[in-house]
């Protein structure tokens, strides 16, 4: 043989060397990426599968405290229609205690403008004897009566009436002061 057939060899030799180790190296280099690609996959599924859970779980805390503030705001809602369906009522008692104070002093006053109803007063007769008058009318003891023959003074209409008017006021006073006592204690309960 000669010197450039061994060479020629020995190049061929080299040339199948280097060319087994670039198909080796690049089977290798398919194997590990394929290898570093399926860890890969496998984590992002775990880390997927992870956030996914934590979603989950961030949804259903979510969820409860919607649920838990809904329940509240129909609780206060539930409340507060008990609380104006209470006031209500109370508004139409007062009105209706207004009403009837009002018709009760309307007829109050008729009956005294008619003369159908007089009013009278109770008059000291120890004051009047020492005063040496006995004007007044003396009246007979009811059944219920103590006073036996009590001394009493007829009052004059207009005055009667003025008086009716001032009882009347008075009357709508305390039944407008019982209707805001009767608002503050619901409001405040």
């Amino acid at each position: 043989m000669s010197a450039w057939g061994g060479r020629l060899i020995a190049l061929a030799a080299l040339a199948a060397l280097v060319l087994v180790c670039a198909v080796g190296a690049r089977i290798a280099w398919v194997w590990q990426a394929n290898a570093y690609g399926k860890r890969l996959a496998v984590q992002a599924n775990d880390y997927g599968q992870q956030l996914a859970k934590k979603d989950r779980d961030y949804s259903r805390e979510r969820d409860e405290a919607a649920t838990a503030a809904l329940k509240q705001l129909a609780e206060q809602q539930d409340a507060r229609r008990a609380l104006e369906d209470r006031l209500q009522d109370q508004t139409k008692t007062h009105w209706k205690e207004l009403n009837d104070a009002q018709q009760a002093q309307a007829r109050l006053r008729d009956r005294l403008a008619t003369a159908d109803l007089r009013l009278s007063v109770l008059v000291d007769a120890g004051a009047l004897a020492a005063s040496g008058c006995d004007g007044g009318v003396r009246e007979a003891p009811g059944a219920g009566g103590v006073v036996h023959g009590a001394v009493r003074a007829q009052l004059d209409r207009v005055h009667a009436q003025r008086i009716v008017a001032i009882t009347d006021e008075g009357d709508r006073g305390l039944i407008a002061l019982q209707a805001c006592q009767a608002y503050v204690r619901e409001v405040t309960k």
